[in-house]
């Protein structure tokens, strides 16, 4: 049982699964979509082992270190994810953040990692403590980034997906949800779509050589159907795909390239998940309203999160819209980020008091609470909906 339940207390995963049946639950659910280290670390009081890029780092030192380090770090970040998300009253569990599993072939300094071959194929890494972020600073020439790379890219994913795993391939995803899954949704990552982000010749591709497309699109169906079973198997039921698909701007592909490209085989990929008894959530920030009837309509998708206030992805038109998909999210990281302490809780008040109107919303923040996140703002919104719960069980 969870911490501090009472055995009559509804439970955080009876409360997820009564919002995706668009049922009233006792109180909203809730669910933030990432935390950074130092963010996290403020509400723990303790280093805290999650986030984005920092993460990456963290584990590629590991595995320099050693298989007994590796798999500390494995251990670490389980157990503060979870402490953070029973810390912040979440119903849904991120057990994982950013990975990169994989062995530097030398230590520049302590932010500075080499991966490849030093003779080779090789890049840098370069972690900044400030922002958290782990980029490619340096790295070994690239080839001619053209169509036929690209098609040399897919027929290597086409042969990579012939081989089937098995259940040891989710064995982490099989542990969370025998520790947890009585008590709480558990937020599992799959039937991701989507060409490579920040590849312009990706996305000349769509219009040049959309078969190209289609191929890549075809296979990562594929795979993330061959998934499902397995994760189905081992007890998962809400599984966060989809990928970044637009900016502020709108979607990368034009209204017709996704409807002819990306939209049958994202609903091969939820109809797999409907057919295992899950749910399938699509994830993007940016203005996704020009292919939104096709997005949260016809592709059957059964959630969204990353919902992008500020690119205008508005819950209450959502809601009303499309009156089946499930919402994750609409409190935004930039308001955390730059907003003053009324902004912040003006902005959450407003997310929980739209989930008491309509059914079927999950309140949140949209998208990563960054490290410049003023410690005061991350205290306020947390409150905010912690206030919100007890007095709704106050009430009860």
């Amino acid at each position: 049982m969870a911490k501090g339940q009472k055995e009559q207390d509804v439970l955080p995963v009876e409360r997820v699964l009564k919002t995706f049946a668009h049922e009233v639950p006792d109180v909203v659910a809730v669910h933030h979509i990432g935390f950074s280290s130092r963010a996290a670390s403020y509400v723990l009081g303790h280093e805290a082992y999650v986030g984005g890029g920092i993460q990456q780092w963290r584990e590629a030192v590991s595995c320099w270190e050693g298989e007994e380090a590796h798999e500390k770090f494995i251990e670490r970040t389980r157990r503060d994810a979870i402490e953070l998300a029973e810390a912040t009253q979440q119903d849904i569990v991120r057990h994982e953040y950013w990975r990169m599993n994989v062995k530097p072939c030398k230590l520049i300094d302590k932010f500075t990692l080499m991966f490849g071959e030093p003779e080779g194929k090789w890049e840098v890494r370069h972690l900044d403590p400030e922002t958290e972020l782990f980029q490619v600073v340096a790295q070994s020439p690239k080839g001619e980034e053209n169509f036929e790379a690209l098609e040399d890219d897919v027929l290597g994913q086409e042969d990579s997906s012939r081989d089937f795993p098995t259940e040891a391939n989710f064995e982490e995803v099989k542990a969370i949800v025998e520790q947890l899954g009585n008590n709480y949704a558990i937020r599992v990552g799959g039937g991701s779509i989507g060409i490579p982000l920040g590849s312009k010749i990706w996305l000349q591709a769509v219009i040049a050589r959309p078969d190209i497309v289609s191929r890549l699109f075809e296979v990562q169906a594929k795979i993330a159907i061959r998934d499902m079973g397995l994760l189905s198997k081992i007890g998962a039921k809400l599984i966060f795909g989809g990928g970044d698909i637009a900016s502020s701007q709108g979607p990368f592909y034009s209204p017709k390239s996704f409807r002819e490209l990306m939209l049958p085989r994202l609903r091969r990929i939820v109809e797999s998940c409907h057919e295992y008894g899950m749910y399938y959530l699509f994830g993007s920030d940016g203005n996704l309203w020009p292919i939104a009837d096709d997005l949260f309509g016809k592709s059957g998708v059964d959630g969204y999160f990353e919902i992008d206030r500020r690119a205008g992805m508005d819950l209450a038109d959502l809601r009303r819209r499309y009156p089946s998909l499930t919402c994750i999210g609409n409190i935004s990281s930039y308001t955390l980020h730059r907003g003053r302490v009324e902004d912040v809780i003006s902005e959450t008040k407003s997310c929980i008091e739209e989930a008491q109107i309509n059914k079927g919303i999950v309140v949140g923040v949209s998208n990563q609470i960054t490290s410049a996140t003023p410690r005061e703002n991350v205290c306020a919104m947390l409150e905010t909906i912690s206030r919100f719960k007890r007095a709704r069980g106050t009430s009860a």
